[in-house]
């Protein structure tokens, strides 16, 4: 949980440093945000696969095969890090549909020009991360990421405001100070890797294999469900910002707010989920069915007590909670609405990426892609679509029509992925049992 918040928080640190540089960096860092972040968690939702596939190596105690699959896990990192760097240098033909005025433009595709530069070092830091999880060791990370906070703070402030006779990059001087913030983490958990007692005896870095085509496909099929799911969530917020992205700076703005608020209370259930993915792939690999499923309903249920709290957290602090980014009477006002709204769905968030991670465990990705469409992009997005922007149902509600849209969404989500993971972990239960009746 503190590693899932000390990253996550690199962004709501970038959001606030690049507000004080003016509405125009502001806007820039969200617009280059909600391109560059699906992206990456698209990719490195792929690379998750790594962390259900070592602990089932580990609960059925072959921890000796588990470095052919860090070594191809990062194969397959180097592979999607150079198609990033690609996209995002490239972002050209989705910045001219917006049609963002040539200030905004150009400082938005500057900044993604900036971050390119250490996307492929975050890939790689997710195949350390994933490997060390599997084995339940979740404190490197936590570390790491709190180096990584404390590094961008200060790199934020030299390059974004001008300082040690660099000169005032704005909002552009985040995604460098990230870049920077990429390669430290991943030169850091490499070296905790060589020199850790419990991974320097696997030697994952000699006998280095070539790439396994049977390997890394077994990878994709695990992985690539888990990326496109955390794709279609998290996008649909991403989407939020560049459907509002006509409506003005002070619009992008509040949205912006919301986001990087709501993105940091998520990262507390998603820490659950991820614990509940290497919980449930220990004891699945372990052939103990009844001992995982005691471990999803009892992380699910943490989630939702933790939902309690910050859903009256936010409801109850939503105007000191906004004023933290901005005093900017239109943007507060909007930011305030959607910040009340978004506390409503945690409940739904909660419950949905708790099911979500818990089937990871039980390496069931395929069908809890398909219920993520249909909430989220079926059901979710259209929903809010027509609350928003149009009378069909309501007045148009505008940025809070898109927002009620995604409580919907999240909320038939929540309904569909939690139903799954009872029926499959009943049915491992009974698979484990049949034997027994018959002997």
């Amino acid at each position: 949980m503190v590693a899932q918040l000390a990253q996550n928080s690199m962004t709501f640190v970038d959001t606030l440093m690049s507000a004080q540089a003016g509405p125009e960096d502001l806007a820039a860092i969200a617009l280059g945000s909600s391109l560059w972040l699906p992206l990456f968690l698209a990719v490195a939702g792929i690379l998750m696969a790594t962390t259900p596939t070592v602990a089932h190596l580990v609960g059925a105690n072959r921890s000796h095969a588990t470095r052919h699959t860090f070594q191809q896990a990062c194969w397959l990192a180097l592979l999607m890090g150079g198609i990033g760097v690609f996209l995002l240098r490239n972002a050209s033909p989705i910045l001219d549909l917006l049609q963002l005025e040539p200030g905004l433009y150009a400082k938005t595709q500057d900044y993604l020009d900036a971050v390119s530069w250490g996307f492929p070092a975050f890939l790689l830091y997710q195949v350390v991360r994933s490997f060390s999880e599997g084995y339940g060791k979740t404190h490197p990370a936590m570390r790491i990421a709190v180096l990584g906070v404390l590094l961008n703070i200060p790199l934020n402030y030299v390059l974004i405001f001008g300082k040690l006779g660099l000169p005032a990059m704005g909002g552009v001087g985040c995604g460098y100070a990230t870049a920077i913030v990429m390669w430290v983490m991943l030169l850091t958990g490499l070296g905790y890797l060589r020199h850790s007692p419990l991974f320097s005896p696997l030697e994952v870095f000699s006998h280095w294999q070539r790439p396994s085509l049977a390997s890394i496909k077994e990878l994709l099929k695990l992985g690539v469900p888990i990326g496109v799911s955390l794709l279609i969530e998290v996008s649909m917020f991403c989407v939020l910002a560049l459907i509002l992205a006509p409506q003005g700076e002070s619009v992008i703005a509040a949205n912006q707010i919301t986001i990087s608020y709501t993105g940091m209370v998520f990262m507390i259930p998603l820490s659950m989920a991820m614990a509940l993915t290497i919980r449930v792939g220990h004891l699945v690999g372990a052939k103990d069915p009844a001992a995982a499923r005691f471990a999803a309903s009892t992380g699910t249920l943490i989630t939702l007590c933790i939902a309690s709290f910050s859903c009256t957290l936010s409801l109850l602090l939503a105007p000191q909670i906004v004023s933290l980014y901005t005093d900017h009477t239109a943007i507060s006002t909007l930011a305030i609405t959607l910040i009340s709204i978004a506390a409503v769905f945690q409940f739904s968030d909660a419950l949905q990426v708790s099911a979500a991670g818990a089937l990871r465990g039980y390496k069931d990705t395929a069908i809890p892609l398909f219920m993520v469409f249909i909430a989220y992009w079926v059901i979710g997005l259209p929903v809010g679509y027509t609350l928003g922007f149009t009378d069909w149902l309501t007045p148009a509600l505008g940025a809070a029509g898109l927002w009620y849209g995604l409580l919907i969404g999240l909320s038939v989500g929540a309904v569909l992925l939690g139903t799954r993971l009872l029926r499959i972990s009943r049915h491992a239960l009974h698979r484990s049992a049949v034997p027994a009746d018959h002997s």
